[in-house]
């Protein structure tokens, strides 16, 4: 199942916070908290469906756990939604930050070429830009076109400025592609959140958290095309209002000084992987470890691994699969991961 393009605790969570973080502060926005996520659990039917299905089919907890998973994702989300409202409202020097291979990663912002950034919707990886300085001027954060307009509008009207860029994605139109072009052509960063698609038409399949899943194909398929150094990016929430923030090179383990991957076989000698499903493995790795360490931030209130009542393998999302290189592609769906 796509994602509807609309994010939990959208422009009306923006607005509320903004105005209870300005006049009773962040203390009293999270103690409110406590009385919001009792209401979300029955009142949000299908983000509770989709977290527990995630709690007892993929964490595999028991009933209770599950229970007490649910609460904490919910309080997190509105923690995070209060943290994002309050940072880039100048108020950072209330939270902590920490920096997992910082060096390496600004090496590779200064690598005197554009870079593109990949990150998911768990954390709150967008309270990084502040804490780039001049790097922060040079992000382009790619996001859906109706999600952008209303943040956009509603961020603007209440004073809060971003340093960072949007390029709107309209699924009707390629002005996007070539925006992205056009700023990496400018050596400047493309930040692409990996995890969500609107168009069922164009997707990659991986095995994440022990069942395939479907992922967009179009930020690994670009990252492959451009021949830029790839890193994936998570900003994590930790106690004592501290984030961590996690770096990885997809070069790293691909070769290539950070750039995307190259082409390579099956250890059995199978046929040739592609380049984009080299770097939707290594990022399904690398996100993977973060949802081990943080399982209560992972915010995707939808489907994921497909309907949670259709089964649990992967014939629930591929009727007709054909397996290339570790990743699953319905017959459809070839010709537009093809290069």
């Amino acid at each position: 199942m796509t994602w509807k393009g609309k994010t939990r605790g959208g422009t009306f969570g923006y607005l509320f916070f903004i105005y209870l973080i300005r006049y009773l502060g962040v203390t009293a926005a999270y103690v409110f908290l406590c009385f919001v996520v009792p209401y979300y659990i029955p009142f949000a039917p299908k983000a509770t469906k989709s977290i527990w299905f995630y709690s007892r089919n993929i964490l595999k907890y028991g009933r209770l756990r599950s229970v007490g998973l649910l609460f904490r994702n919910y309080y997190r989300l509105g923690q995070i939604l209060i943290d994002k409202v309050a940072i880039n409202a100048g108020m950072e020097k209330k939270f902590h930050f920490k920096f997992g291979n910082y060096k390496e990663f600004l090496d590779i912002l200064n690598s005197d070429q554009g870079v593109i950034m990949i990150g998911a919707h768990v954390g709150n990886w967008e309270t990084g830009a502040p804490f780039f300085h001049e790097y922060g001027k040079k992000i382009n954060i790619v996001i859906y076109d109706a999600e952008h307009r209303k943040i956009k509008e509603m961020l603007e009207k209440n004073g809060i400025n971003k340093e960072y860029k949007f390029i709107p994605v309209n699924k009707d139109s390629l002005e996007h592609v070539f925006k992205i072009t056009e700023v990496l052509g400018q050596k400047e960063y493309v930040c692409f959140q990996g995890d969500r698609y609107v168009n069922s038409e164009r997707l990659l399949t991986c095995n994440f958290m022990g069942r395939p899943a479907h992922f967009p194909s179009g930020p690994f398929l670009l990252a492959a095309r451009m021949k830029v150094p790839v890193v994936f990016y998570f900003a994590m929430r930790e106690p004592k209002r501290t984030y961590h923030f996690h770096f990885s090179d997809a070069g790293g383990s691909a070769g290539g000084g950070g750039e995307a991957p190259h082409p390579g076989f099956h250890a059995d000698g199978g046929k040739k992987k592609r380049p984009e499903q080299i770097l939707l493995e290594q990022y399904v790795k690398a996100l993977e470890n973060i949802v081990k360490q943080y399982p209560e931030q992972w915010f995707n209130y939808y489907p994921f691994w497909g309907s949670s009542g259709s089964g649990s393998g992967s014939e629930a999302l591929h009727p007709s699969p054909m397996r290339n290189g570790g990743c699953v592609k319905t017959q459809d769906q070839v010709r537009h991961c093809e290069p």
